[in-house]
């Protein structure tokens, strides 16, 4: 076995929306108001910069490295900042990845290639390359849902097993069967596997989980931060009861594509989130019926 990166991070990371101005440029005071809050409000454990949720598909390449930069500042390393730095080219990853240690982040978050349907060695290359133009901890993003490449439990296995600043997977597969069979072919002392998908956090915590990289730790980061804990140290029935509790807000935060209805929620509760850049659209008004109706019945909204 390789000497691995050493990555001992557990807990509730906030993939990070970016708020953006009525004009649609990056609201950066917005930004930063954001940054405390998931830290001093929600006690999250992580911050993550441009990733799904940040709409980084709408990003420019030099927006991308301002806003990781904006977040690197404000956080002032009161928590790891784990730079979204991927793409389905290669180049542009080990380029992003590069900047993204340039100002400062802690670690990168590396999606699957999408659209262009790799074969599992191609992903395996194509995360070996980012991974030796760089120091820094390298987490893989897997969701097949959106690449239309699922990232197979061998290729992850092989990647830990071969490459030393591999050191976990956001696993956003919805396959629990696979998630276990990744578990059983790591070592959580040297691979952390984070939920995302928001709604198996439970399932994943209870098989070894190192904690989520959850989208509605916007709004209820103190819950599952809570569940965490709670399965960590063995009080079961506390983390089912929070899971329970907490269903019918996880599911109304993607009643409608990711990050529409966080947004709106942020914006009900005062913080800056602002428009979305096209293609996506304002929540529907069945969206926000179901949203407004899970936040007020749970306490989050009055």
């Amino acid at each position: 076995m390789i000497a691995k990166v050493e990555w001992g991070l557990r807990g509730v990371i906030v993939p990070l929306i970016t708020p953006f101005k009525d004009d649609l440029s990056v609201d950066y005071p917005g930004l930063a108001e954001l940054v405390d809050y998931c830290i001093e409000e929600m006690g999250c454990d992580g911050l993550v910069p441009c990733g799904t949720t940040g709409e980084s598909t709408t990003l420019s390449h030099q927006e991308h490295v301002d806003v990781i930069r904006a977040v690197v500042r404000q956080t002032r390393d009161r928590v790891p900042v784990i730079a979204s730095a991927g793409s389905n080219s290669t180049s542009e990853a080990v380029a992003l990845t590069r900047l993204a240690e340039e100002v400062g982040a802690h670690a990168t978050l590396q999606v699957g290639p999408y659209y262009n349907k790799p074969t599992q060695v191609g992903l395996f290359n194509h995360f070996v390359a980012i991974a030796a133009a760089s120091r820094l901890p390298l987490i893989i993003y897997n969701i097949p849902g959106r690449t239309s490449r699922n990232v197979e439990p061998q290729t992850i296995a092989r990647l830990w097993s071969e490459v030393p600043n591999v050191v976990g997977l956001k696993d956003c597969s919805n396959d629990l069967h696979q998630t276990m069979c990744i578990y059983r072919s790591t070592d959580p002392e040297t691979f952390k596997i984070y939920c995302g998908e928001d709604i198996m956090t439970l399932s994943l915590l209870c098989h070894g989980g190192a904690g989520a990289i959850a989208a509605v730790a916007h709004v209820i980061g103190r819950e599952v931060k809570a569940m965490c804990e709670a399965v960590w140290s063995g009080r079961l029935p506390e983390a089912r009861d929070i899971h329970y509790r907490t269903m019918d807000i996880v599911d109304a935060l993607f009643v409608e594509p990711n990050p529409t209805p966080v947004k709106q929620a942020l914006e009900w509760l005062g913080l800056p989130a602002g428009p979305l850049r096209p293609p996506l659209e304002t929540l529907t008004e069945a969206g926000q019926s179901v949203l407004r109706a899970a936040m007020q019945a749970g306490g989050w909204l009055s």
